[in-house]
């Protein structure tokens, strides 16, 4: 049977559809991993999806106490058992479509902080107009409630959880890049070169990201630079040897054209 209730957090109902398992699980801040599969929908009566993590192909998840854009989404989660089937109905969401914009980024294996590049926070804010995505601009533009049809998968501990680019701090990034080029390189031993090249793509994604916030021309900003040129190559090749042609020239031609006083 359906229940609705008020959770102690001004502007959200909670619908349970499903019930889940065990005990309410305990969420000390930083100390867990969630991992859950979600819809979200328009408050109107045909209930139009925006977006379905399903379809993306992969569950998303977030850290307690990392200070998650939609802080909401924390209390929704903890509120939920491991199974669990809920549906939310929130009315303060206006930093949604940002969110938004990120995890569709990293579905398709991009930067999330794409676009937030050497701005300051009022830069950022008129950047985030255009998100690049219609129906997330167009809720930029009319702030409105929304729905979350969530499943709560898992609860995880971080240190035996392999943490996705955007939670990791600098430090964390830069000590995992050579670990993934080894691990690339080994495959490539194999001729497993289509894990070879998602391996040496995660590793071009965690510097990229790291020199996302550094000073284009700057020491830091140069040397980041210098240490991706080599992990783009070795994917390059593995798209060659995966005759992925067209892959290998838009990469080839961009480290072209970024370097073009090397040539």
């Amino acid at each position: 049977m359906e229940e609705t209730y008020l959770l102690n957090h001004p502007g959200v109902k909670k619908k349970i559809l499903a019930g889940g398992t065990g005990p309410l699980p305990h969420f000390p801040p930083g100390t867990k991993v969630l991992v859950f599969h979600f819809q979200t929908l328009l408050d109107n009566f045909e209930r139009t999806v925006i977006d379905d993590s399903r379809l993306a192909g992969r569950p998303a998840e977030i850290f307690v106490g990392k200070m998650f854009k939609m802080e909401v989404w924390e209390t929704l989660l903890t509120s939920m058992r491991v199974g669990e089937v809920a549906e939310f109905w929130c009315d303060h969401t206006g930093l949604y479509p940002i969110v938004s914009k990120g995890m569709r980024l990293i579905a398709q294996g991009k930067d999330p902080l794409e676009g937030q590049r050497h701005m300051c926070g009022m830069g950022n804010l008129f950047h985030y107009h255009s998100t690049g995505f219609p129906e997330l601009d167009e809720l930029m533009r009319t702030p409105q409630p929304l729905i979350f049809i969530m499943e709560l998968l898992q609860v995880g501990d971080p240190l035996s959880y392999h943490r996705e680019s955007w939670m990791m701090e600098k430090d964390e990034k830069l000590q995992m890049v050579p670990v993934l080029h080894m691990q690339g390189n080994a495959l490539v031993k194999q001729r497993q070169f289509r894990e070879a090249a998602s391996k040496y793509k995660e590793a071009v994604l965690l510097l990229k990201t790291v020199q996302s916030r550094e000073m284009p021309g700057d020491v830091d900003y140069v040397n980041l630079g210098r240490m991706i040129i080599p992990l783009e190559l070795n994917y390059c090749q593995c798209m060659l040897e995966l005759e992925e042609y067209y892959e290998v020239i838009e990469h080839t031609n961009d480290l072209l054209d970024k370097h073009k006083g090397c040539r």
